[in-house]
């Protein structure tokens, strides 16, 4: 194995799931400026997490959607004012098709009497 390939900055931190506040103490190498008061009385960096395998579908066995960033909503959004967007458009399509309508009509009497 190379010499000097892994870090030997271990230390323990606690890792925070957002989905269920469930926490986990281990050693990493990872940096965070929380830190949490552990079970033992002793301060510890957290590191927060969206996923973890307490929430993860796959470890659990449910079947949720898991919508971190609100991409769902985002989604929902952009296609309801599209939606909107089409629907004032084919409005606008009718108004001027029932204006075009009615200055034949003008027409017609006009040059009928």
């Amino acid at each position: 194995m190379k010499k000097g390939l892994h870090p030997d900055n271990y230390r323990l931190v606690v890792y925070e799931d957002l989905n269920n506040g469930w926490h986990l103490l281990t050693r990493s190498t990872a940096t965070s400026e929380d830190t949490i008061t552990w079970e033992d009385g002793n301060k510890y960096p957290l590191i927060k997490v969206h996923v973890s395998s307490a929430s993860h579908p796959f470890f659990t066995g449910e079947e949720k959607i898991l919508d971190i960033e609100g991409r769902v909503d985002k989604f929902r959004a952009r296609a309801k004012a599209a939606q909107d967007a089409r629907a004032q458009r084919a409005n606008a399509v009718k108004k001027q098709a029932k204006r075009r309508a009615e200055r034949i009509v003008a027409k017609e009497k006009k040059t009928s009497s």
